[in-house]
């Protein structure tokens, strides 16, 4: 493959006088983790919501499979192959598990939302949403309500939605916040082996899975990425170990 799988082209975001973004360039390659880093407020969140859609740069790209997505919604860039787990839970707790899951894979079709409830008996859309439970391990849950479910549960059933996408590229906001050491243990080994069917940008403030599982790892500060590298390339950096790692890491 000649081109990334996904990547951004010096993307810029202003807020008033806050530079948010300031000429971002990020790649992620085929089976490859690219973990962003960074301080609370070095803008990873601004970062993530122009590569999903949800907000436009003021300049810059953002290209998915070759192509540039910069004007193009969320939802036709979820339909287009970019799957996303959220910092801060964005499931339908009011329903179960299976509906949960079924919801994400009615998304990935395209098909008209209000058609919401006769499409639970859609035996396509219901098997894809059980093999991403069972990838998982929540396929003994599928009744159970969302608002019922353990915090790692939660982000199980998360990944499981942004499975039945069946992506071509997956961004991960802090997917192992509130998980315990085992919990972050499992859910790190999953990401591992997902690699291979599709990349990941991660986002995440867990340094031991940041290190266990990056190929390549930007540093993020004031908006702008001060260093890109292997994890031993970035620990050996002295202006992140300054701005960021601090002189433990």
């Amino acid at each position: 493959m000649t081109e990334p799988v996904l990547e951004t082209r010096n993307i810029t975001r202003r807020f008033g006088a806050l530079m948010a973004s300031d000429s971002i360039s990020i790649e992620l390659w085929p089976g490859e983790i690219h973990a962003v880093i960074g301080p609370n407020g070095a803008g990873k969140s601004t970062l993530i919501e122009q590569i999903c859609g949800g907000l436009k740069p003021d300049a810059g790209q953002v290209r998915l499979l070759g192509r540039d997505v910069t004007r193009q919604s969320t939802a036709a860039r979820a339909r287009a192959g970019l799957g996303r787990t959220f910092q801060i839970s964005a499931l339908a707790m009011e329903d179960t598990v299976l509906q949960n899951a079924i919801l994400g894979a009615l998304g990935a079709s395209g098909r008209p939302w209000g058609i919401w409830r006769p499409v639970l008996k859609d035996r396509g859309l219901r098997a894809r949403a059980e093999e991403a439970l069972h990838r998982v391990g929540l396929e003994d849950l599928t009744a159970k309500h969302c608002a019922d479910l353990s915090h790692g549960q939660r982000r199980q059933l998360e990944v499981a939605v942004a499975l039945t996408l069946r992506p071509k590229a997956f961004i991960m906001d802090e997917p192992m916040a509130g998980l315990g050491a085992e919990g972050s243990k499992r859910l790190t080994g999953f990401l591992d082996g997902l690699r291979e069917e599709a990349p990941i940008l991660l986002v995440e403030h867990d340094m031991d899975a940041v290190f266990a599982l990056a190929d390549r790892i930007s540093v993020l500060v004031y908006g702008r990425i001060i260093a890109t590298g292997t994890v031993d390339e970035i620990r050996a950096n002295a202006e992140v170990r300054e701005a960021y790692l601090g002189e433990g890491a």
